[in-house]
């Protein structure tokens, strides 16, 4: 069949080629411009799904077009099957954990005061040493020193009581004990 003079496979080339275009700019420049999607409740119209669901029921139109000599409206049905199929995986492995995942694994040296880490490298008088610190996101391992100018040996747990020039100040961490 060709709608308006021009064959289906032209048609599914075309909107294969616009929607990828279109698809890869918004995922570019989405950020850039504060494109969000439909709001709360109605991820299922985030633009990328819409997006990749034209550009993916295009290719598998074109491909069937080309190769294989079905009825235009069961390869418009398939395409469109396949579509969905591929985008609701999209959305389940790819875009409902990157939008849960932190914003951020970036830090201030300032986030670091007050919290408690290990001594992975013995800190000697008046010297320095290294202290490894836990968090959510992973670890960090930062030069540290002795606050008080004692010795703190390895796997000691300390508290981290400032920093300068980005070393650690640290001090012997005591656990206060509970009395129940």
């Amino acid at each position: 069949m060709e709608p308006f003079s021009i064959p289906l496979e032209t048609i599914y080339l075309y909107g294969l080629i616009i929607s990828g275009v279109i698809t890869v700019l918004y995922v570019l420049f989405a950020d850039v411009f504060h494109f969000h999607g439909a709001g709360d409740g109605f991820d299922f119209l985030n633009p990328v799904l819409i997006f990749a669901f034209m550009t993916i029921l295009s290719a598998s139109g074109y491909l069937f077009e080309r190769l294989s000599s079905i009825h235009y409206l069961l390869i418009l049905g398939i395409s469109a099957a396949i579509a969905f199929i591929v985008v609701t995986l999209l959305n389940v492995f790819v875009l409902i954990p990157l939008s849960s995942a932190e914003e951020s694994l970036v830090y201030k040296e300032s986030d670091l005061r007050g919290r408690v880490g290990t001594v992975i490298t013995t800190i000697p008088v008046d010297g320095f040493g290294e202290v490894m610190i836990d968090s959510t996101s992973g670890r960090i391992a930062k030069p540290a020193s002795s606050f008080d100018g004692d010795l703190i040996e390895s796997g000691t747990k300390v508290l981290i009581v400032q920093i300068e020039n980005g070393v650690l100040q640290v001090t012997v961490h005591h656990q206060l004990e509970s009395f129940l």
